[in-house]
């Protein structure tokens, strides 16, 4: 009696719980029926954008997307940077339009920073590119959870419509005592608890789903906006760089109309180069031929020391052997007694000169670096290649690239470049790039040139109107060297050179930007 009283009671419990659990998922079930009709009534633009934009990740965390997030925020601010000098290089184009020279040197600053521009440009659209493939594949598995979430929708609202169709909600008792055994009973309710568990997962499961598909729409709508704006702003500065490409043309044109000055400017600045390099060159060779005689010198040294050494060794060795032929022969001597002494000492006395006569092999001789500094120096320089510091302060534009090339809207007018020319504000310092030491320091047009050792590697600085260091001092990474000379165009433009003793580098490979 007291089982059965128990198990009523505890029917009846399970029967309220039930009940309530069964009105719950009603009310959820007609609260999606009404968000699906509503969101069906919306415009079908507003449907495919939004099911462009959503389809992510597939229950996954909202951190999906960071990196393309960080890829925007890496974006920005290379905008932000290249806004900068685009400014700074108008107003320096705007105060230096007065001769060829100055010309010249204006077209080839807005070349770099319209070559700057396209970079970042073609950098926003291969990210914009990138996203719009990863929303084509997202879009894919969104369609597939949307599936799911009907198919689970329907189970759901079909398992609320069979208990309300079957009374099974205000009829489980009877559901329950309707078993022909006790078995059989206890079967039924615990069929009745799963199948409660059952529906309150698969709502749980739901909400889940919905809400993970609408985190991802946001962050695909929110990173797809902020592509499209960057994008937006990059077409606007590339439309700008050639619109001031086009003003310039007009120069152009009126530097070719006057080509004979034209050629005569850069023949001109073609000797003062050839001379500067030539110089280079020299002081370079110089330092070379310096190097090797002090390397030789202190190979002679060693050479010398080792060659001592053995020759004490030597030394040594057969003062030894007399000294034990002499106790051999004594200890012979008094063995055998005076009769045989002339004889042993005839045969004895032979022996320590073959021995003493007899020249020890020479050892291998062992030599070292010359300067374990300048090896070390130069392994650590290789191994920092891509990475070095550029060697001018503040923003800056490359407006002449490393080796022969032809001038971007003159005919005719080809340049070598034995290094690069980075052009920056006013105020601009020259920095070393790397440890070293100050080899040479010389004029040349009224300006000064800097020579820094890193072992077997050399950087050159040139066009400097003020030097910071002095010959033989030993400088560090990003230590500063002098302030940037202002050339002819009015711009404040560092020459820089990167050498493998005498084979000529493109610092570009080096440098990190």
């Amino acid at each position: 009696m007291r089982l059965l009283l128990s198990l009523l009671l505890l029917l009846f419990c399970s029967s309220s719980t039930l009940v309530g659990q069964s009105r719950q998922p009603q009310k959820k079930t007609r609260t999606a029926q009404s968000t699906r009709k509503t969101e069906v009534d919306k415009p079908r633009k507003t449907s495919a954008s939004s099911s462009r934009k959503g389809k992510q990740n597939k229950g996954k965390p909202a951190a999906g997307s960071a990196p393309s997030t960080a890829g925007i925020r890496k974006l920005q601010t290379e905008q932000a940077h290249l806004k900068k000098q685009i400014e700074a290089s108008k107003s320096e184009l705007s105060t230096t339009r007065k001769n060829v020279q100055s010309q010249l040197a204006n077209l080839q600053l807005l070349n770099g920073q319209i070559s700057d521009q396209q970079r970042v440009v073609a950098g926003i659209q291969q990210e914009v590119d990138t996203l719009t493939h990863s929303i084509g594949r997202k879009e894919q598995e969104l369609t597939a959870l949307e599936e799911e979430l009907r198919v689970c929708q329907r189970n759901y609202a079909r398992g609320i419509l069979y208990m309300h169709k079957n009374r099974l909600v205000h009829n489980k008792l009877m559901f329950v005592f309707a078993a022909p055994t006790f078995r059989q009973m206890y079967k039924r309710l615990r069929y009745i608890r799963a199948y409660t568990r059952y529906q309150r997962a698969l709502g749980t499961l739901l909400q889940e789903k919905e809400q993970a598909v609408r985190n991802k729409r946001n962050e695909l709508a929110s990173a797809r906006s902020s592509k499209h704006v960057l994008l937006e702003q990059g077409k606007v500065q590339q439309t700008q760089l050639q619109t001031r490409q086009k003003e310039q043309q007009g120069v152009v044109n009126q530097l070719n109309q006057r080509q004979r000055e034209l050629q005569t400017t850069i023949a001109h600045q073609q000797q003062q180069y050839n001379a500067l390099n030539a110089k280079i060159d020299q002081l370079i060779q110089a330092e070379i031929l310096a190097a090797e005689r002090r390397r030789k010198a202190e190979e002679e040294r060693r050479r010398k020391e080792e060659q001592r050494r053995q020759e004490a060794e030597r030394a040594r060795a057969a003062e030894q052997a007399a000294r034990k032929a002499e106790q051999e022969r004594t200890r012979q001597e008094s063995a055998r007694g005076s009769k045989k002494s002339a004889r042993e000492h005839s045969t004895a006395t032979p022996e320590p000169k073959r021995e003493a006569a007899r020249p020890t092999p020479p050892a291998a001789p062992r030599f070292n670096a010359p300067d374990n500094t300048d090896r070390r120096l130069s392994a650590n320089f290789a191994a920092n290649q891509g990475r070095l510091p550029v060697p001018i302060t503040g923003s800056y534009t490359i407006s002449c690239h490393f080796g022969a090339y032809n001038v971007d809207g003159l005919n005719g007018v080809r340049l070598d470049n034995k290094g690069i020319n980075l052009t920056a504000p006013a105020g601009a310092q020259a920095r070393c790039i790397f440890d070293g030491e100050v080899t040479a320091i010389f004029p040349m047009g009224g300006m000064s040139n800097i020579i820094v050792r890193h072992g077997s590697y050399i950087s050159v600085y040139c066009n400097l109107s003020g030097v910071s260091v002095r010959r033989g001092q030993q400088v560090s990474t990003r230590q500063i060297l002098g302030t940037v000379a202002r050339d002819a165009s009015g711009h404040c433009t560092l020459h820089f050179q990167l050498r493998h003793e005498t084979t000529k580098l493109n610092p570009e490979r080096w440098l990190g930007r």
